[in-house]
């Protein structure tokens, strides 16, 4: 190699999709100060499904306007791609399908797309992204004639246009039905194995579990938790049994069979009911053996729900 030559340097790897770091967002002042996000970070790597959750006033919307370029953060910083939120919409790199923001009431849908698409020069992909939101059919009605969940697939249909590379929703199937909302979902998984990162808010829990393998849980403006989906499922200890119990609770070996399990340190909660017992253990196998052993009938048992780990991470 020439002595004078410089080793060349491997290529810089690709930014995150969405890199929030330190950021505050507040409203007011004095008595009436409101902080909607208080020191966020959070990082998104290319290509990964993140759902966002959290009570109403968590401050999910504020901090995905501010995602957006919507508004700026009073502290902090947000890129998308490496660049600022602005320049990635205006480049096509990021798109969103928000609850707020009306449409032309009387252009009919196929109008609302074309006008839209000729802005991103993809007048090319009306018919494709007509028919990923599923608006086949109605593409001559007047957006004042369909329904909430249809113009939420117009707004859909429209986020689309520019083939972003991060796709963020806001409460996207809001107004949908089921059979909607399944054909809603369908597209975002074809979208996430292609590669687009998507980040959305819900409040139906089930979609997060379903869809995202990623969770970030905000609460009072904070990141409460953020990891795995099925970990934060998981991160209350273990699994919830249900069973009949052998005899009244004051019933001697009924009795000595209740002290046990609340003795148990894998026991972390213990309901009776009657003749029924609710037991949360983290030990679930052991619980069931002494259950039967004990001559327990109509066992369950169940894996914990996305729903309660929200709860109790939201609760406090």
């Amino acid at each position: 190699m020439d002595p004078n030559e410089r080793p060349s340097r491997p290529p810089a790897p690709p930014a995150p999709a969405l890199e929030i770091t330190g950021v505050t967002r507040q409203f007011g002042t004095g008595d009436s100060l409101v902080r909607a996000v208080s020191g966020v970070d959070i990082v998104i790597e290319r290509g990964e499904v993140v759902a966002l959750l959290g009570p109403n006033g968590a401050g999910k919307t504020t901090l995905l306007d501010m995602v957006l370029g919507l508004s700026d953060p009073d502290e902090g910083s947000i890129r998308v791609l490496g660049e600022s939120p602005r320049r990635a919409v205006a480049a096509g790199a990021l798109s969103a399908v928000l609850q707020t923001g009306g449409l032309l009431a009387d252009l009919t849908v196929l109008e609302t797309v074309q006008v839209i698409a000729s802005f991103h020069s993809a007048l090319g992909r009306v018919p494709e992204v007509i028919e990923r939101a599923d608006l086949t059919g109605v593409e001559r009605r007047k957006v004042s004639k369909c329904s909430g969940g249809e113009q939420q697939r117009v707004k859909f249909a429209l986020a689309l246009l520019p083939d972003p590379d991060v796709l963020v929703l806001d409460e996207p199937t809001a107004g949908m039905d089921v059979t909607a909302r399944r054909r809603f979902w369908d597209a975002m998984r074809q979208d996430a194995s292609a590669g687009r990162t998507i980040v959305f808010a819900t409040h139906y829990l089930e979609e997060a579990e379903q869809f995202a393998r990623r969770t970030v849980v905000m609460n009072h403006g904070r990141v409460v938790a953020d990891g795995d989906t099925a970990t934060l499922r998981a991160s209350l200890g273990g699994r919830t049994l249900s069973a009949r119990l052998p005899g009244a609770p004051t019933a001697p070996n009924t009795a000595a069979l209740l002290d046990g399990l609340r003795a148990d340190v894998a026991t972390a909660e213990l309901e009776v009911d009657g003749q029924r017992v609710r037991i949360r253990s983290a030990n679930s196998d052991a619980v069931a053996s002494q259950l039967l052993a004990a001559g327990a009938t109509e066992l369950e048992i169940a894996a914990p729900t996305l729903e309660t780990a929200f709860t109790a991470l939201t609760e406090a």
